[in-house]
């Protein structure tokens, strides 16, 4: 089993940043992609950025690129999401996921074994 927390979600007004963390627990981090989703009402669960075990590959959503910056620090079991520039669409729970290999980065929801209880996240214009 693994344990995912999130946190550093807020209110923050559009052009503004935030920075969420995610803490794991009960099993080895190091050897597994991570990725980053959000879900905002009425809307499916989309990746945001994904990491791969190393840390070197990452994958972004078009519309992130260039504002958000995912990260993991192997030695802390814990992933990252620097987020700046935000627009009040990318308002929406923002969960942390781990996917039980260390293959390439994986964009589908179904395809992450394990999964935070997520942030929130809210942007105002």
């Amino acid at each position: 089993q693994v344990q995912l927390v999130e946190s550093g979600g807020g209110l923050v007004q559009a052009g503004g940043s935030l920075r969420l963390s995610c803490a794991a627990s009960g099993r080895t981090f190091s050897r597994n992609v991570m990725g980053w989703f959000r879900q905002a009402p009425g809307k499916e669960r989309e990746i945001v950025a994904g990491i791969s075990w190393n840390g070197g590959s990452t994958y972004y959503a078009n519309s992130v690129k260039g504002r958000f910056t995912i990260s993991r620090d192997d030695a802390k079991n814990s992933v990252y999401l620097q987020m700046n520039s935000l627009k009040p669409e990318d308002t929406a729970i923002y969960h942390c996921a781990f996917r039980s290999t260390s293959g390439v980065i994986r964009t589908e929801a179904h395809q992450y074994d394990y999964w935070g209880q997520g942030t929130q996240v809210t942007v105002s214009s």
